[in-house]
């Protein structure tokens, strides 16, 4: 699926990359992570926020129906053969053993002669669907090893977070910038209320993603091609959730700088409860290339050290688990998922990052959320690229069901 790769996030460059100083002058003075403050009690609660026990008691959603587009969107008959055995693996208990033994009372019908064209297709599926499988195993022995040991606090899976994506300084990197915070706000309220409807068991948790390290097409004085947002800015899409009582991921393009050297400045932030991360790999290019020529890509390891730190910061702090949302729109820009290693302290959501219309976000939903499994389920939704857009009840039709949702 194609992507606006820039996004128009290097359009307001001059206006975000003079931000950029203040906070390469700041951040320049600590040569790593502030020394963490001294351990105070368990803490999940903000200016009357408090996390719902639910959150972390709750269990993984089964998908409301299957969505409708997949009967009318075109598959080969790999793909349709690659699909039934992928969703036969969901089926446990006495609803998978009653619908063995029916099958196997039914005499088997004389197979069809088949061109070698279909037999090679079979094959395929075959292979595709064992290494699935395989997948499928490993992550579920993880996530149940997980999932015994949640800590209070925990967001997911009980809650579905619902956030909106972008910067003030710019109408067009997302709804969070693009209207008056007053309306923004308000929307992101009744979008949050339409996820609550259709599925009312489990609480919404509204949210803003704030891109806090904005990729740029231009070095900048730090070389590094992103430009760091100011305190001041900050600290104001902070208080707007603050007095909703609404969550802060705080979203990371490194340019050519590194996930490490960007965490620095943001500690004191995600020292907040209610206060997240998400990594954005389109934007990690390496020390050569230049954000929005080429998509960049991360690696389980990276997940991993970024996951390290924010385990380190929730146990010296007391704090309840942090979530870790990983964007995602290609295969190539996340390697090696297999690898990535799950912790009670840190939830990890795989966000289907792409747009298009429903046809093409399934597939790319399918590619890289449901055959590529880490642990928890994200998808976003652009208000203006996506035609049509899904409705939430379209979206939690999705297999696996989201416990993540962002409007861009």
């Amino acid at each position: 699926m194609r992507r606006i790769s820039v996004r128009a996030l290097m359009v307001s460059g001059a206006m975000i990359v003079a931000c950029e100083n203040a906070g390469d002058a700041k951040a320049s003075k600590a040569p790593g992570v502030a020394p963490p403050a001294p351990a105070v009690a368990h803490r999940d609660t903000v200016a009357g926020f408090t996390v719902p026990p639910q959150c972390a008691q709750g269990s993984i959603p089964v998908p409301r129906a299957r969505a409708l587009a997949h009967a009318t969107t075109p598959v080969t008959h790999a793909d349709s053969v690659a699909r039934a055995t992928a969703d036969s693996m969901h089926m446990s208990g006495s609803a998978a053993r009653d619908t063995a033994v029916a099958q196997a009372a039914v005499p088997p019908a004389a197979p069809a002669p088949k061109s070698a064209k279909a037999a090679r297709a079979d094959s395929i599926a075959r292979v595709r669907a064992k290494a699935h499988a395989d997948s499928m195993r490993l992550i579920a022995l993880q996530t149940d090893s997980a999932a015994t040991h949640r800590r209070p606090g925990s967001l997911l899976p009980g809650c579905r977070i619902v956030a909106y994506y972008g910067n003030p300084m710019s109408k067009r990197m997302g709804i969070l910038g693009e209207i008056h915070p007053d309306s923004m706000l308000a929307r992101l309220a009744k979008q949050a209320a339409a996820y609550q409807a259709v599925d009312p068991t489990r609480p919404v948790l509204p949210a803003l993603e704030l891109i806090a390290t904005v990729a740029q097409g231009a070095p900048g004085k730090s070389g590094l091609y992103r430009a760091r947002m100011p305190d001041s800015l900050i600290e104001r899409v902070m208080g707007w959730a603050e007095a909703h009582h609404y969550l802060v991921i705080l979203d990371i393009q490194t340019g050519r700088s590194t996930m490490a050297t960007e965490l620095v400045p943001l500690m004191k932030y995600l020292a907040r409860p209610y206060v997240h991360l998400a990594l954005d790999p389109e934007f990690s290019i390496g020390t050569k290339r230049v954000p929005g020529k080429v998509i960049g890509r991360i690696d389980a390891s990276d997940v991993n050290a970024v996951s390290g730190v924010l385990a380190n910061l929730v146990d010296s702090l007391q704090l309840p688990p942090k979530v870790l949302i990983v964007h995602r729109f290609t295969t190539p820009m996340l390697s090696n998922h297999e690898k990535i290693k799950l912790d009670p302290r840190v939830q990890i959501v795989i966000d289907m990052d792409g747009f298009g219309p429903p046809r093409l976000k399934y597939g790319s939903y399918k590619a890289y959320v449901h055959d590529r499994p880490v642990q928890f389920a994200g998808f976003k939704v652009f208000y203006k690229n996506d035609k049509p857009m899904l409705t939430p009840a379209q979206v939690l039709e999705l297999d696996p069901v989201p416990l993540f949702v962002m409007y861009q």
